[in-house]
């Protein structure tokens, strides 16, 4: 197959913004209540930029937002990529422009995959806590590790019922079903897992988890006794429901003295980016520190899962959080 010189290498994790290219939806299959998988092929038939297990895609959707969606599919399968995004009406609209305007035979501008969870290259035994899409980039490892007949992985997987759980036939398969446990809580926050049996004595198994806020500050309660080295998180972002409603606010850039308007459905990265303003940007959840900027002054709405409480005097992440005063001014 082919290389087609427009198409990038793989992009480094933390870079800045990186390069978009188009795809093709060759395929949108309805997997769980809500949940989309797509998969994308070069139009030409090239051989797509290589990823790694754990990696990511920066998607425009056909709104304009830029999203960012774990792949799925097994790194070994180069000339497609797979991601399944969950339709949220609660969210910031990329997930609703994904699940209701993409078609098949449509063209997406994605950029070239980048990796903030990548398996460790010197672990041999693997516990995978996944929650709702979260299985997303788990999956993806499940099937690296068994491309490459390492058998030594499990898997928790946390969702609300049957009906809402993504790739539940193919993880009771022959294949994995010996590796999985699911746990369906039906929307009882009694009937949520105790991890406490599960954590309670370290073992050499290196944890990945993914999945929303409240499942995270579960893993990590329960293995603060684990080295830390060994738990790894990635996180779909901070959870908008506890903040405040969305309002307009405008960013005053110290150096230019340029003021930008950030729309109620903006978020402060977007509204520079539309402003032709370059910021160093990755997994736009609020969860990597990439697009870290001095804070000048104004007040923050933080929204990120980085900052410590000393950092949010001067600094704040732009691809999440907001404004409560009328204006920030940042140190660009």
């Amino acid at each position: 197959m082919s290389v087609n010189p427009s198409v990038p290498a793989s992009a480094d994790a933390h870079s800045p913004e990186p390069d978009f290219f188009s795809l093709r939806v060759v395929r949108k299959k309805a997997l769980a209540g809500g949940i989309y998988l797509f998969e994308l092929r070069h139009p030409d038939g090239a051989a797509l930029p290589a990823f790694t297990a754990g990696a990511h895609l920066t998607v425009q959707v056909p709104a304009g937002a830029r999203r960012n969606y774990s792949l799925c599919s097994n790194p070994a399968d180069g000339d497609f990529y797979q991601i399944a995004v969950k339709r949220d009406a609660t969210g910031r609209g990329g997930s609703v422009s994904m699940a209701d305007e993409v078609h098949e035979g449509d063209l997406l501008q994605v950029s070239a995959p980048r990796n903030n969870f990548e398996l460790h290259p010197r672990a041999s035994k693997f516990l995978f806590v996944a929650g709702g899409i979260g299985i997303t980039p788990i999956l993806s490892m499940m099937r690296h590790l068994k491309a490459q007949g390492n058998d030594q992985f499990r898997l928790i997987y946390c969702t609300r019922d049957a009906g809402s759980t993504a790739f539940l036939e193919e993880l009771g398969s022959p294949e994995f079903a010996a590796h999985v446990q699911v746990h369906h809580d039906h929307g009882d926050i009694n009937n949520a897992l105790d991890f406490w049996p599960v954590f309670e004595t370290p073992t050499n198994e290196h944890v990945y988890c993914c999945g929303p806020r409240g499942l995270m500050d579960a893993v990590a309660d329960m293995s603060g006794h684990w080295p830390s080295s060994a738990i790894h998180f990635e996180s779909f972002g901070v959870d908008a429901s506890v903040y405040a409603a969305n309002t307009a606010f405008s960013v005053r850039l110290q150096k230019t003295g340029t003021c930008i308007p950030v729309a109620a459905d903006q978020s402060i990265l977007e509204a520079l980016r539309a402003a032709s303003l370059r910021v160093p940007s990755s997994c736009e959840s609020g969860t990597c520190g990439s697009c870290r900027t001095t804070l000048l002054s104004g007040e923050a709405e933080h929204r990120d899962m980085v900052l410590s409480d000393e950092e949010k005097e001067h600094s704040i992440m732009v691809c999440v959080s907001r404004a409560k005063s009328a204006e920030l001014v940042l140190d660009l």
